[in-house]
């Protein structure tokens, strides 16, 4: 069911904003390229599971178990590199209104949308590589219910895992540089909005980004829950219910989160 709504309301998306000219500006661009992210974090994981479900079976091939790792990677990392130039994005729009069409011209947006896609690419590519590079000494059986690098490490053999620490420390440095990105984006969007004499403009300006920061809020604090949960309290059950909070409800609520209040996405979709 959380499956279906996902596909239902990420595809609402691209298609009202694909085939709406008054979306074809550069925030639903945006959105068009986060909805065909979650489409794609969401499919990488819970198809095969229900296909797997179905058929009474846990298998996956090793080629599978690859392209599932390189997939889990490569959407949520570009997926977050997107929420980055979508701060861009609203931190212009407010804090340099007048010059908003010459800074984000169309070209620029797809030049900021591919680096976000080639961003997630280029980590997943490092990350897969590394991990499988690693010679497997305790078994084939990974305890989650998809192969994610976490698990596939537990396999390796003793102390081997190291070599893709180095690997880790960018995608960490990179993360953290896209937060303190957004973080001060926001900083100045906030000044500049209560610096707006009108309530009117000053709730037109907050509903333009609370959206945006509601999504960023979900994706970060959904994988900080996840990555730091000590160690001592992992146990399959738990294990299952983090890998389900960011891998699956992120997708499946950010469509809620931007047509809640969009009248003009409503009005396309009408």
């Amino acid at each position: 069911g959380i499956y279906l709504a996902a596909l239902l309301g990420n595809g609402l998306i691209i298609t009202a904003v694909a085939c709406d000219h008054r979306l074809h500006t550069p925030m639903y661009f945006f959105l068009l390229n986060l909805s065909l992210l979650d489409f794609g974090t969401i499919s990488v994981i819970v198809p095969k599971s229900m296909a797997n479900s179905l058929w009474d079976t846990r298998a996956i091939s090793y080629s599978g178990c690859v392209v599932q790792v390189f997939l889990i990677v490569f959407f949520p990392l570009a997926e977050y590199s997107l929420l980055t130039v979508m701060a861009y994005d609203r931190f212009v729009a407010i804090c340099q209104p007048l010059h908003y069409g010459t800074i984000m011209g169309s070209s620029a947006c797809v030049k900021m949308a591919a680096a976000a896609w080639a961003s997630g690419f280029l980590n997943a590519v490092l990350h897969t590589a590394k991990t499988f590079s690693l010679p497997l000494c305790q078994g084939n059986v990974v305890e989650q219910f998809f192969c994610e690098v976490p698990e596939i490490l537990k396999l390796s053999c003793s102390d081997s895992y190291l070599s893709v620490v180095w690997a880790v420390v960018i995608s960490v440095c990179l993360g953290f540089g896209c937060f303190v990105f957004i973080v001060l984006s926001y900083v100045q969007i906030f000044t500049a909005v209560l610096r707006i004499p009108s309530e009117q403009g000053r709730h037109k300006a907050f509903s333009m980004c609370l959206p945006h920061l509601a999504v960023v809020s979900l994706f970060i604090s959904t994988v900080i829950f996840a990555a730091l949960k000590p160690p001592s309290l992992s146990s399959p059950a738990l294990d299952l219910v983090m890998a389900v909070l960011y891998a699956v409800v992120p997708p499946s609520l950010n469509p809620l989160i931007y047509s809640m209040r969009n009248r003009e996405l409503k009005d396309a979709l009408r």
